[in-house]
């Protein structure tokens, strides 16, 4: 089984949480995981090929965002709400806050 690299708290950059987030779909699947707490990469509803929902869940994860964890075939998605918050206090909650209230969707194929 391959093991996942996930940032140490002090090795999370600001450049690289706000690059991660700046993509819809991934600003999308941290709202949907901050409003429901841990899920597997298949219940997130995504127009997207399974190939991207990887490519954009390995991008959250190697910048600090989320935690993967593995659990057999699957892979469990947390915010690392904790680590962001030390490291950048209130920055996940702003962006979250911003997301839910400008009304935006994910944009469809």
């Amino acid at each position: 089984m391959k093991i996942l690299h996930h940032p140490d708290r002090e090795d999370i950059r600001l450049s690289s949480v706000l690059y991660a987030i700046s993509d819809p779909v991934r600003l999308y699947i941290l709202y949907e995981l901050n409003k429901s707490g841990e899920r597997t990469c298949g219940d997130i509803d995504l127009p997207i090929v399974k190939s991207t929902v990887t490519h954009h869940v390995r991008t959250l994860r190697e910048a600090g965002v989320i935690h993967v964890r593995t659990q057999g075939t699957q892979r469990f998605l947390t915010i690392r709400k904790e680590d962001l918050e030390a490291r950048f206090p209130g920055l996940l909650q702003s962006v979250l806050d911003s997301y839910e209230s400008s009304g935006e969707n994910l944009p469809k194929d």
